[in-house]
Order: C-alpha cells, then structure tokens, then sequence
C-alpha cells in the first residue's frame, strides 16, 4: 500500500511515516521545511527517538520512504494519507486546528485531481467533534467530492510513548489500535494496512476515536497526580510513599503501574495539552470537569516541592550553585515540551541559584528555551563539581551511580524520579526525594 504522511517532519509524523515504510510500505514523509526535508533524507532524524535513525535509514536504502515537499504529489502517488499535523494549545487550554485545516483543504485540492478511492485519515489529536465539523467539510469543498462515497475518512488517535515509539507502533499489542470510521469501507482500507501489525483492533465511530485518546491521556495524567498528592502527604505525615504505593498494589482492583510513581509530575506534548484541551471541551458542552481541573492544580504545583526541599536543607538559595541533572520531560527523547525541568530552572533562578544544567540528549532544546540564564554543562560531572546541592528531574540511567555525585560541595541531593539508591552514595551525603518522610543520610 503507499501512503502519504502529512506533518512528517514533526514527532508522530516522522514515527509514523518510517515504522509503516518499515513494513514494505512505499510511504511519502510530506513537510514544509526544505532543510528538515533534506535532513531526513540523508538519514538524519531531526528528534532523537530511540531505534529511529536505525530504522531510517533501513528504509531510505530500500527506497520505502520519499520524503517530499510536495503534498499534492505524495496524496496522489499514494491510497492512504494521514494527518499528522500538530494542534498546540492556545492560552485558554483549547487547541488551535489551523494546521488541521491547512492539511485538510490541500489534501482536498489534491484529491480533485484523483480518480482513484482515496482513504484521508486524522491522526493528529483533534477534539471530539473535529473531524466531521472541520476536516471532512474542509476535504469535500476542496474536493468537490463526498466523503463516505468518492473517498473514505477515518480517525487512528496515535498512543505513543516518546522514548519507546518505534516499539509501540511496530509492537502495538499491549496499546491497541482504534479505528474510527465514517463508513465500513474507509475503515476496511484502514484495517488491511493494518493487518502486518500484531494488534487488537477496534473499530469505532469518528468522534468516540477522538474521545479515546483524551480519555486515556486524562486517565493516566490522573493517576500521576494522585500519586503525587499522596507522596506529599507522606512526606509531611512521617509515612513513607514506597510502602505505601505497594500497600494499594496489593489490592487487584489497583493493580500494578508506573503511573503510580511519585515524583516531579509530567510534562511532555500530550498530557498536558490533553487534559487542559479535553477541559477546554468540557466546559464547552456544559460539563464542569472538577477532576481533570484537580490534577492539573496537583501538577503545576509538583515542580516546587523540589525546590522547597533543596530550600529547606542548604537554607537560602541565592548565589548556590545547584546542578539539575534531566532536562528533557522524559528519558529515551530530547523533547522539551511542558517539561517539568523548566519550572524547576526558573524557580531556583528566581531565588538567585546559580544553576549548572546537564541532559544527555536535550541540551540544544533546552538553550532555545532557558537561554543564557543557565550554564549548561556537557557533562553530568561538569555540572556537579563543587555544587552545592543536585536536583534530579528526568530519569536517566546514568544518574543512577552513585560514583558520579563525588565531587559536590555540599553532598545535598533532591531526587524527583527516584532514580538513585541511596544505599550506592558515599558517605556525607543528605538525600531527599518526593514521599520520603525524612532525609536519607549516608
């Protein structure tokens, strides 16, 4: 089958496009920029994802993937486009669908041209109600054609985890595939390509597809901050969080799950944006969504108990030099979007912290946003050496030897992942992490 991916130079896009070429898919990577274009071309990945640049430049040598500049060709060359467009969030939480529309009246141009049965599907996260209020009006009066007759529509919400996208859309057994279809035969084509994946598939109507990923994005967002509001109160109870997250597990109706960690809160393009856009929506039909309201208050907050311990262990802040090892919002990718190290930056440079910052893979995102107002290292030594405390954010293996925190200052440590043992740190050290109900001292 050849597809078109329309937004294939951005994060789900690019994944998308190199997994199903991947598959002996002959798959157009439609963007706008000539430099990302020429880029992906050489086999150079613009995101850092693991296994993608492997994978892309397996496919560029079979000759699979064409990326391309021109939409009109790639919808014309192809049975199959996806949208893969971004929908940031604008200031009241709603998200902005003008590149939706954009991709959708090109596409529709582009499908005027077409003889053959054509297959237009959404894949980008779209409110409920998107696809039949804008994309498909946008497809037919560009078109001049019917949607549902002279071509198919569909909505396929993606469920990747950045870090681990290339596993979850090659291996999507344990996540799923929702199909929404505006008829059988758009949602047929979309199944066939589908059938080279070992995946459940469920097959929906359009707007119970787009409800499905807010829902499971909310859900789990959810779950975050109530793990969280829990470790704090542990932490100023004299409980401790371990024992008692386990203590729930324990009961089946819980179960098990890394959603239950306690730490800095979440961050990232999708939980965020997800929950404030499906609040956004709630708010629109007449619906007052007081949980999903609650756990963002839980995470906008969480940030600033790292820095209140780090306060409350050297004292004032000011003229410290404080190391924060993780800057991208997750491990395994470089993305900076909503990640909770900017609001820790920002708040110990509010209080006058000199702050030396490390991230094996962000550092570049990071100077667009932080700027000069943060020394960044290009080691994670660099950053801890004479620092007066360390505040761990993202989860990188490496944070985890203990060796590597030596050379501090003052052997303060504020772990928001839990990713060090304290048992591996020399002695002299005072460590803190979220739902302890006291430092560890070594």
């Amino acid at each position: 089958m050849n597809i078109a991916v329309i937004g294939g130079t951005g994060y789900v896009g690019l994944t998308t496009a190199v997994c199903f070429a991947s598959k002996g898919n002959v798959t157009f990577c439609v963007g706008r920029s000539k430099e990302k274009i020429g880029k992906i071309r050489r086999g150079v990945p613009i995101i850092f994802e693991e296994g993608l640049e492997e994978l892309l430049r397996s496919v560029l040598s079979k000759g699979k993937l064409k990326p391309t500049t021109d939409l009109e060709k790639a919808v014309l060359n192809s049975d199959v486009s996806f949208i893969c467009v971004g929908t940031p969030s604008r200031t009241d939480g709603s998200i902005d669908l003008s590149q939706i529309k954009e991709a959708s009246e090109k596409i529709g141009h582009a499908l005027r041209k077409k003889d053959d049965y054509h297959v237009v599907v959404v894949r980008s996260t779209v409110v409920p109600g998107t696809t039949e209020e804008l994309v498909i009006p946008a497809l037919e009066k560009n078109s001049g054609k019917r949607a549902g007759s002279d071509f198919g529509v569909c909505m396929n919400p993606e469920f990747l985890r950045e870090g681990q996208a290339i596993k979850d859309l090659l291996f999507p057994k344990n996540i799923g595939v929702v199909i929404g279809e505006i008829d059988k035969k758009s949602g047929n084509a979309l199944c066939e390509l589908y059938e080279a994946f070992d995946a459940e598939i469920m097959r929906t109507g359009l707007r119970t597809a787009e409800v499905i990923k807010y829902a499971r994005n909310s859900y789990l967002a959810k779950d975050i901050s109530f793990a969280n509001e829990i470790a704090n109160i542990c932490q100023n109870c004299g409980a401790d969080y371990l024992a008692v997250r386990k203590g729930m597990e324990m009961d089946a109706r819980i179960g098990t799950g890394r959603f239950l960690d306690a730490g800095a809160g979440f961050g990232g393009s999708c939980f965020p944006k997800d929950v404030r856009a499906l609040v956004a929506k709630a708010v629109e039909v007449g619906v007052e969504p007081k949980l999903l309201k609650a756990t963002l208050e839980v995470n906008e907050l969480q940030p600033c108990r790292l820095v209140e311990l780090a306060r409350h262990t050297i004292g004032k802040l000011k003229g410290k030099k404080i190391a924060v090892l993780g800057l991208a919002f997750k491990p395994g990718t470089d993305d900076m979007r909503e990640a909770v190290s900017v609001r820790v930056v920002k708040s110990l440079i509010d209080e006058g912290a000199k702050v030396w910052a490390y991230d094996p893979q962000a550092l570049n995102n990071a100077k667009m946003i932080l700027g000069n107002r943060v020394a960044y290292a290009t080691r994670a030594e660099e950053a801890l050496e004479n620092a007066d405390a360390c505040v761990i954010v993202t989860e990188w293996p490496e944070f985890a030897e203990g060796k590597l925190y030596n050379n501090m200052r003052h052997k303060v440590i504020i772990d928001g992942r839990r990713v060090l043992n304290p048992s591996k740190l020399s002695s002299g050290f005072v460590y803190h992490a979220i739902g302890f109900s006291g430092p560890v001292r070594t």
